[in-house]
């Protein structure tokens, strides 16, 4: 079908009272049987299919708006609205719905509209109910005007019936002939009584009373009625502002008339609503439903208009990034298309993506790159805004593009990183524009919208990207502040923006895993925060701290071993001291580190804390975290020494039966001991614990004797030969067999003790013996030691 006449766009109203564009067709009325009547029906313009078909109701309220709208309601909570291309489609359509209910196609509203909750009220009414008589209009007669209006106010039909005749009679032209007048005579009792009276008008909520008081040649003046609130003093200049300082800018000439004027209808509306009309109270915050309706139409329609005009926006983007243009010019072309993006956010996800795809494909990011970095302030301003748009919508564009130029172009000029410049470089004293990066940055590198594609990961390619080419410049200013083991720069704005990165990089911690895990142990990050837990920012050392807090709740030994082997809890535990029981947020904060290290009993930490700051920590004594965590630690090298008392008494049964393996469970507690220690060791050295070597002589020289004659007897039984090589040296692997390391045993003083334990160590010579010790009755059939 190629008659636009009848090209529509098809919108229901969902729950949060928002538009849902359910799609563009074409809309005729005809018979359907199924129906039993006259039906409006919309098949789409794409594939046919039935998009709409909805029966003409006798009584369903039809009302038409803006001369390209027709609204009604289906059900309780269920409106419809058909927005038609065409002024003449709409008036056919009008025709056919007043044929069909017997109506007259001049009126606006098809049937009178009665809440559910005064259904009852007004059951006994006709729709034949004498109309609403206004008072002449006349000065003499403003209260009485003012006053009927109010009270109409509160009735569903009255309101109906006052609106109808006040359309009919031409009515508001009337009063602003008379508000012309009270100015001339500067009757300000006359223009209060206007005030009121335009203000209920409002209220009245009614399209078609909007359609003549936001006409070109009305508008103005009804803004005028709404300066002189009685309960202001002094006058406010509302049109002095609209007619005066806000000016209209081209940015590129508007050849389109209809959309000139729409812009400039819209603007003025929205003026109207955000600052002219008083900010309704909770009884009236739904009486302006239509207005928000109108203004939401209206931007619908521009947004429409303008992509449309694909020889509008190729010359606006190729002026944009033209390096011939002038700054003034380019700053006119951003705020231009800020408003653009602004008002697309009326559009529904379908029309939306198609909206920001037609952008990211005139080159909007590549546009970006120049305007971000620019010094106007303004441009930098609305850029931002208009990324914030795009990131908000879809960071997989963004993502997309970034990658796409990590193989052409310098580091320098990658979005990415102009981003991350311009949050750092930011003049601003207040940080804006940076914190408004920091929250872009943040989406950008939130994994949780990142989408893992067929053929490659999103997640894994852009991460990658990050860690490798911008993270650098993100940590630059950090590592430049601490370089020298105090804070370099303490001014506010420093120190606000390295907060923003600590809490970006707090953020990286939660939600990324060995990138920023490479990142903090190559660049040992951890340790020059912390030099910032000696700011005199209480904020700054609390950013410093919440990093950290972040690495332990992650639990990872990595992380464990990197805090104890650079003593990283010294600032932490400093700063504790220096606040010397303060109670604030800092001294809260620090205790809270430490119980969750109790309550998750992270053993290599809390060893490590007991051991080197015990002494600073035992005199706190108003909370018992300190203390508990000294009686975990003692709990747990209890039970160390037992466990190495037990493992000791069993050496001789193991020697006793070298070829058993050892139980596998065994091995595993005895390996997390091993890991759970906090000695540092080296692997290319071999550990020698002194105590367990003179416990293990002493018990050696007592059972040695017993373990020679079981030797002897197995020899003497034709048993395996025994390698007698005295200067082979005799070690026996420790419980940590699996660590790679040896606890070589201690000489005796008994030379005899001496050789025969060495040779129950070495290897047999020859095949299995299994069969021989059987019959020898001393001993049972033994695994091989692996």
């Amino acid at each position: 079908m190629t008659d636009t006449r009848r090209r529509v766009k098809l919108y229901a109203l969902n729950a949060d009272r928002q538009w849902d564009d359910r799609g563009t067709g074409h809309v005729s009325s005809a018979y359907v049987d199924r129906l039993k009547g006259i039906s409006l029906l919309v098949r789409a313009e794409s594939d046919g299919s039935l998009l709409l078909e909805s029966k003409i109701q006798p009584d369903t309220a039809y009302q038409k708006q803006q001369d390209t709208l027709i609204v009604w309601s289906e059900g309780d909570n269920f409106d419809l609205a058909l927005s038609f291309q065409e002024k003449a489609g709409c008036d056919e359509i009008w025709e056919k719905i007043c044929q069909v209910q017997g109506k007259d196609p001049s009126v606006e509203i098809t049937q009178d509209i009665v809440e559910e909750s005064e259904d009852e009220r007004f059951d006994d009414m006709s729709d034949s109910a004498p109309p609403i008589e206004l008072p002449s209009c006349e000065l003499s007669r403003l209260e009485d005007i003012s006053e009927l209006i109010s009270n109409c106010l509160s009735s569903p039909m009255r309101k109906e019936k006052l609106a109808a005749a006040i359309e009919s009679e031409g009515y508001i032209r009337k009063l602003l002939n008379l508000f012309h007048m009270c100015e001339d005579l500067e009757n300000y009792e006359g223009l209060h009584h206007l005030y009121d009276i335009f203000k209920n008008i409002f209220l009245l909520n009614k399209n078609a009373l909007f359609e003549v008081m936001f006409s070109d040649d009305v508008i103005f003046d009804v803004v005028g009625c709404l300066e002189y609130d009685p309960s202001c003093i002094t006058r406010k200049k509302h049109r002095e502002y609209l007619k005066q300082q806000a000016k209209f800018r081209e940015a590129i000439p508007i050849r389109n008339t209809e959309l000139l004027s729409k812009i400039h209808q819209t603007f003025r509306v929205q003026y109207i609503q955000d600052v002219v009309l008083p900010t309704p109270s909770v009884f009236e915050d739904n009486m302006l439903g239509t207005l928000n309706s109108f203004i939401f139409f209206n931007k619908v329609e521009i947004v429409s208009l303008v992509q449309e005009d694909e020889k509008f926006l190729t010359e606006l983007f190729a002026m944009l990034t033209d390096v011939n243009t002038l700054d003034s010019k380019r700053r006119d072309l951003v705020l231009f298309l800020k408003e653009f993006c602004n008002y697309s956010q009326n559009l529904q996800p379908q029309a939306k993506e198609t909206f920001y795809k037609t952008l990211t494909n005139l080159g909007i990011l590549a546009a970006l790159e120049i305007t971000l970095a620019m010094d106007d302030q303004k441009t930098k301003t609305a850029s931002i805004d208009i990324l914030t748009y795009i990131v908000e919508y879809s960071p997989s564009f963004v993502r997309e593009y970034t990658l796409q130029q990590s193989n052409n172009t310098h580091e320098d000029q990658i979005l990415l990183n102009i981003v991350i410049e311009q949050m750092i470089c930011d003049t601003d004293p207040e940080l804006g524009g940076a914190v408004q990066l920091m929250g872009v940055l943040r989406i950008l590198l939130d994994p949780e919208n990142m989408l893992a594609q067929v053929n490659k990961s999103e997640k894994t390619d852009f991460l990658n990207f990050f860690y490798k080419h911008s993270v650098q410049i993100l940590i630059a200013p950090l590592l430049e502040n601490t370089a020298h083991g105090e804070p370099q720069k303490e001014d506010y704005q420093t120190v606000q923006l390295l907060g923003l990165i600590l809490e970006l990089l707090s953020f990286c911690v939660e939600h990324h895993t060995y990138h920023i895990k490479n990142c903090i142990l190559n660049k040992d990050l951890l340790r020059r925060i912390l030099v910032l837990m000696k700011s005199t920012h209480k904020f700054l050392v609390l950013c410093a701290l919440r990093f950290m807090r972040k690495l332990i709740a992650l639990k990872d030994e990595f992380y464990n071993r990197y805090i104890i082997k650079g003593n990283l809890f010294a600032p932490v535990v400093d700063a504790f001291v220096r606040n010397n029981g303060r109670y604030n947020l800092l001294d809260s904060a620090i205790i809270e580190m430490f119980e969750f290290i109790k309550l998750e009993d992270i053993k290599t930490l809390c060893s490590h804390v007991v051991e080197n700051y015990g002494k600073s920590l035992d005199d706190i004594g108003y909370v018992q975290t300190f203390k508990t965590l000294k009686s975990r630690y003692d709990q747990h090298q209890d039970k160390l020494k037992d466990r190495d008392r037990n493992t000791l008494e069993s050496v001789p049964s193991i020697l006793r039966n070298s070829r058993y393996r050892r139980d596998q469970r065994q091995l595993d507690e005895e390996e997390e001991m091993w890991f759970n220690e906090e000695d540092d060791f080296d692997d290319n050295e071999t550990m020698v614990t002194s105590n367990t070597s003179d416990i293990l002589s002493k018990k050696l020289d007592t059972d040695l004797d017993s373990i020679g004659k079981i030797i002897e007897k197995n020899t003497d039984t034709n048993g395996p030969k025994i390698n007698n090589n005295s200067s082979q040296k005799a070690t026996v692997l420790n419980n940590n067999a699996n660590s790679g390391t040896a606890l070589a045993l201690p000489t005796t003083n008994t030379e005899n003790k001496s050789a025969l334990f060495k040779r129950s160590l070495v290897d047999y010579e020859g095949g299995d013996s299994d069969e021989e010790e059987e019959e020898s009755g001393e001993v049972t059939k033994r695994a091989r030691l692996s």
